[in-house]
């Protein structure tokens, strides 16, 4: 049996480049490289070298549906689409079930610290995933996701140790447990706190995200003397809005019907440029190009 080709799209300054890196080499896997990460260039690859595994994040994967690259490519060798680096947006994954069923998609989670681990997603197109086993154990203490790996850093120079008295890795990311399956909501520390109210951006740039034409969401505090915080929010459309005021009211109208009233973001900006970095993961801070309020 034939190893899966590979294409290599996360950096291997990243735990899963390397990852992928070295899970390919240990099989014999073909490894296909791309000159840059744009969604044409690498759907472009899929098709001309019948890749079968695209580990990718999900800022990736929401500009390939928006931007409608899978169109103009064949992806029909692909049988697995991994993703992982951010919290995945439930409506970027049902669409991405929707438009590629014959794709298994598949959630991964690792860390620099303690390496990747084996992982299994409840279906295609859930945002609950099995991880561990095979030298690692997990648990959830006081909504972080903690873990016990048989190899782990030994801690980090000048600096208090991430790992607890008993020998746990506190990863900093919020979790949710439902039996043997956790879904990973964000990290600790992207948490705003609105009125002694703890808002997980992730959960409200989901939401955003189920309004047609969006491009890139980000949410994110912004300090307020009476408040500590308010909820902020950052988007890229696909296509530049006619009446950005009324836009802008639709997505505050949206996120009312959807939310808690703390959850709904005071300041939403329409702006012009990218939301996300190098590595595709979400920028969660204000935008200094061009914008609408």
């Amino acid at each position: 049996m034939s190893t899966p080709r590979t294409l290599t799209f996360l950096l291997y300054d990243h735990i899963g480049g390397v990852d992928t890196l070295l899970y390919c080499l240990s099989n014999a896997s073909c490894i296909v490289t791309v000159p840059d990460r744009l969604p044409d260039t690498v759907c472009a690859a899929v098709e001309t070298f019948g890749v079968e595994v695209l580990p990718v994040s999900p800022s990736f994967l929401n500009l390939l549906i928006l931007g409608q690259a899978y169109k103009r490519h064949d992806l029909r060798s692909l049988r697995f689409i991994t993703y992982g680096a951010e919290v995945m947006p439930e409506s970027t994954l049902r669409k991405c079930h929707e438009l590629f069923p014959h794709v298994q998609m598949l959630q991964k989670f690792g860390t620099t610290e303690v390496g990747t681990l084996r992982s299994r997603s409840r279906a295609s197109d859930s945002t609950w995933v099995k991880i561990g086993g095979g030298g690692y154990a997990v648990r959830v203490v006081d909504g972080i996701l903690q873990i016990k790996a048989r190899s782990a850093i030994l801690g980090y120079l000048n600096a208090p140790s991430p790992f607890t008295d008993d020998g746990w890795f506190i990863t900093g990311d919020l979790a949710e447990e439902d039996g043997e399956y956790l879904r990973i909501l964000g990290r600790k520390t992207d948490v705003i706190n609105v009125d002694g109210e703890k808002v997980n951006p992730a959960e409200v740039e989901g939401v955003i995200y189920e309004i047609d034409g969006i491009h890139e969401v980000s949410v994110y505090g912004e300090s307020n003397p009476i408040l500590g915080q308010i909820l902020c929010a950052q988007i890229s459309l696909a296509v530049s809005a006619t009446n950005s005021q009324s836009f802008i009211q639709r997505v505050k109208a949206h996120c009312a019907a959807r939310l808690e009233r703390y959850k709904i973001p005071v300041r939403v900006t329409t702006v012009e440029g990218v939301l996300h970095t190098d590595r595709f993961k979400t920028m969660r801070r204000q935008w200094v190009g061009e914008g609408t309020t």
